[in-house]
């Protein structure tokens, strides 16, 4: 199902997001939305805030990306990149 993506100035993106483990309701259910609502966009990521929930997640796939000569050096590395994180922390 294609959720309904938030604009710019929506609150919820500017909430503080809860971690989440793996009983969350519902989640493979919602990870697979999130890929149909990020291909629907022709975007290559999308994070849970922008489809309104207060949660850490979101999911990557660049594989088409791999198909742009300017990715040739690294495009067997991109074909093969889709991802989902779940309270990734950048450190």
């Amino acid at each position: 199902m294609i959720l309904p993506v938030r604009a710019f100035g929506d609150a919820v993106l500017r909430k503080n997001c809860h971690e989440i483990n793996a009983d969350y309701p519902n989640l493979n259910e919602l990870i697979d939305n999130m890929f149909e609502t990020m291909y629907g966009a022709n975007g290559i990521g999308l994070a849970a805030p922008q489809i309104g929930l207060d949660i850490r997640l979101f999911c990557v796939d660049v594989s088409p990306s791999a198909e742009d000569e300017d990715y040739a050096d690294i495009a067997e590395e991109l074909q093969s990149f889709k991802k989902v994180f779940i309270n990734a922390q950048i450190i």
